[in-house]
């Protein structure tokens, strides 16, 4: 399986013609991903048939939330999912850096039947193999980590033990640099089957439709 990371609607077109899985839409590269424009999903989803996910996140730094903020978060939610998401891709943390059970629950409970991917302030978390365990009781239907480490390459041991303990009851969506120049040595080393790119090459600004064919090809 192979999701593209777009941030904004040019890389999203391309990847939505190409061999992609499903994209993840969202805004502001700089800051790690944020809510993209509704009007540009609207688009997206009219002329695409390919899965959007949709991240939910208010703005850069750190995943711990005011309460105008977390209330920003369920009305995207809401306004997302009755336009035909297909997917949302979020992640709250509390002060200290942990899960906030409470306040992804909601945002669960408001998806309803629409899977939820817990982004990569899981990375931020101090116990992967408990935050994990907590992420699954709460029905998160897949995490998107690099195995706590700054790249998928650096965190492959952690990568790897993740996958053989969990993969049949959560989607262990592996990212953090992931390239067509590293995948397959990823792939080989953690038994992933399930990756993420941006497919944005280096000195390069958009996706490119044969990046994401590389990375495709190489995920099997």
């Amino acid at each position: 399986m192979l999701e593209i990371a777009c941030f904004e609607i040019t890389s999203a077109e391309t990847a939505l013609q190409s061999m992609a899985d499903r994209i993840e839409f969202c805004a502001d590269i700089d800051l790690g991903g944020t809510t993209p424009d509704f009007y540009e999903f609207l688009h997206l989803k009219r002329h695409y048939s390919t899965p959007v996910y949709v991240m939910i996140r208010p703005n850069g730094g750190p995943f711990y939330y005011t309460d105008a903020e977390f209330i920003e978060m369920k009305s995207s939610v809401i306004t997302f999912k009755e336009a035909g998401a297909d997917g949302f891709v979020f992640g709250i943390l509390d002060a200290h850096n942990e899960i906030d059970e409470g306040k992804n629950k909601e945002l669960l409970e408001l998806a309803g039947d629409v899977p939820c991917t817990f982004h990569r302030a899981f990375d931020r978390t101090a116990d992967l193999e408990k935050s994990i365990q907590t992420l699954i009781k709460l029905g998160f239907r897949t995490v998107l980590t690099s195995g706590g480490k700054k790249s998928a390459l650096e965190g492959k041991e952690n990568l790897k033990n993740l996958i053989e303990k969990y993969q049949h009851k959560i989607e262990i969506l592996i990212g953090g640099g992931v390239r067509s120049n590293n995948l397959a040595e990823i792939r080989k080393f953690t038994g992933g089957t399930s990756f993420h790119s941006s497919a944005i090459l280096k000195y390069d600004t958009f996706v490119t439709t044969e990046e994401i064919k590389k990375l495709k090809q190489l995920s099997f």
